[in-house]
């Protein structure tokens, strides 16, 4: 008598990711303690904390606290950006360069410690209380990405088992160290990825809101809007096929709102500082972006204060860096090259044609609800079929149109990395690699394309199959150094990514 081989029951899954979410956040942790005892820093300015400019807030003295080795070693792994989120929290935005820095986590840190954690003000001091918040928030909001991730997958991918492989990647990135200290990356990544998870799933009111606010954690949250432009270009070539100009402008109409409202925090900021620093100065007194037919803070910051502008960062003493920031990109390449030459139809015509069978539509991404033809149940049989066959998915009834968050086209019955889904996530990825490559400073490549699903996609694929399975091994391999380097070099002040 044979037995059949069944997956873990989802909550299993969720269950595993939640764990390991948590274990990766813990290892971390006492990565970070060991070093720092075995260690001394590089750069022991970190404990320097200056009045605020407006006096309203003074630095706490270690004599008046009850546990001043606790404030002493809080403060002192407050390094690198974390300095800025910080002081922002303390004393608000009192340096032009300091706008370089988004106020969503400044704001969570100030809330959380004049609140939460208020009492502890007299034990260890505001800022150590200042750093303890950031601390909580970034390891509990990644704890929190990495599930939506795992939901995002399942969504997009079909195939759980490969989005419990993607998760668990997620869990121990390259670039985890940043997930834990005092930096934007979780709080961008939750809202991002939640987002998306939304959007997939057909809730848009929700979506456009999430992914406004990773707009308000990073910078780079705005070229999320990109997912509502793909959308919109499908939803209004869809409605030119039918022939109704109505509807082609109300979902263009849409489309434009959706991402006007994405934009508007990043907005809303940089007309912040404008009004801060450029409103009651006399022409001759004016910051020079200040007198730019539009004004753009966040622009000249980058520019000015950091170098960063297309190839100025081509330098040969850059070389290290480039070295530094090869594996992420390297494998953000692989995994663009890989699935153009894997489903070039889909990949070239933008979705447009997912397969030589389809050529008098579009397929419908994110759209629930949408009228498709008669086969569309039987297409997510088929493809139900197949996930059953690998052992990854075992429905217990046939999905209908309203319960399938990301509708199929009939001819585009893939599943998994290859899936026409995963289409728009793969042209975000590229835009970021070669902003990434090009533009930013190369070697934070390896955080700023660590928040990107689609890269722990093409990491699960590599993974399961038997080709490049050893691929798979030199993931995990690199996830492991950088993380073990990672928190010895960031954690002492060491430059690192």
């Amino acid at each position: 008598m044979t037995r059949t081989k069944t997956s873990p029951k989802p909550q299993n899954h969720q269950t595993l990711v939640l764990k390991s979410a948590l274990f990766s956040r813990l290892l971390l942790l006492a990565l970070i303690l060991l070093w720092r005892t075995l260690l001394s820093p590089y750069d022991t300015s970190a404990p320097l904390n200056p009045d605020c400019l407006s006096n309203t807030t003074s630095s706490s003295h270690k004599e008046q606290l009850i546990w001043p080795s606790v404030a002493s070693a809080i403060e002192s792994s407050i390094v690198w950006d974390g300095v800025y989120f910080v002081r922002i929290a303390q004393c608000g935005y009192e340096y032009e360069q300091t706008y370089a820095f988004m106020p969503l986590l400044p704001i969570c840190i100030s809330f959380l410690s004049r609140t939460v954690f208020a009492p502890l003000v007299p034990v260890i001091g505001q800022r150590a209380v200042l750093g303890l918040s950031g601390y909580v928030i970034n390891n509990i909001a990644f704890v929190f990405a990495a599930v939506y991730l795992y939901w995002l997958s399942v969504t997009v991918l079909k195939d759980r088992d490969a989005a419990l492989r993607a998760s668990l990647l997620f869990c121990f990135n390259p670039a985890s160290i940043f997930y834990s200290s005092i930096y934007s990356e979780s709080l961008y990544t939750l809202f991002s990825i939640g987002g998306l998870y939304h959007l997939v799933s057909g809730k848009n009111n929700i979506a456009v809101p999430w992914l406004a606010l990773s707009g308000f954690a990073r910078s780079n949250g705005v070229i999320n809007a990109g997912y509502i432009c793909f959308q919109t270009m499908h939803r209004a070539y869809n409605a030119i096929l039918r022939k109704s100009a109505f509807l082609t402008l109300q979902v263009l109409a849409g489309g434009a709102f959706r991402c006007i409202f994405i934009f508007a925090p990043f907005l809303a900021f940089q007309a912040y500082g404008y009004y801060n620093i450029c409103l009651g100065h006399s022409p001759d007194k004016m910051r020079p972006w200040c007198k730019a037919m539009v004004p753009m803070l966040y622009n000249y910051i980058q520019s000015h204060y950091w170098g960063v502008g297309f190839l100025r960062y081509f330098q040969l003493k850059q070389l290290p860096n480039f070295l530094l920031a090869s594996p992420i990109l390297s494998l953000a390449l692989c995994s663009l090259v890989h699935y153009a030459k894997s489903e070039p139809e889909k990949f070239f015509s933008l979705g447009f044609r997912a397969s030589t069978e389809e050529k008098n539509s579009a397929p419908v991404f994110f759209i629930p609800g949408t009228v498709l033809r008669a086969n569309f149940t039987q297409t997510v049989g088929k493809a139900s079929e197949k996930i059953q066959e690998k052992g990854n998915l075992r429905p217990k009834k046939q999905m209908t149109k309203e319960e399938s968050p990301a509708l199929l086209s009939e001819s585009s019955d893939k599943i998994g990395y290859l899936s026409v889904f995963v289409l728009p996530f793969i042209l975000h990825l590229g835009f970021l690699a070669a902003t990434a490559f090009f533009v930013m400073h190369v070697q934070v490549a390896t955080r700023f394309l660590s928040s990107s699903p689609s890269l722990y996609w093409f990491a699960s694929y590599l993974i399961r199959s038997p080709v490049y399975r050893r691929w798979g091994y030199l993931i995990w391999a690199y996830s492991a150094s950088y993380i073990l380097l990672g928190s010895l070099l960031f954690s002492n002040f060491y430059p690192f990514t």
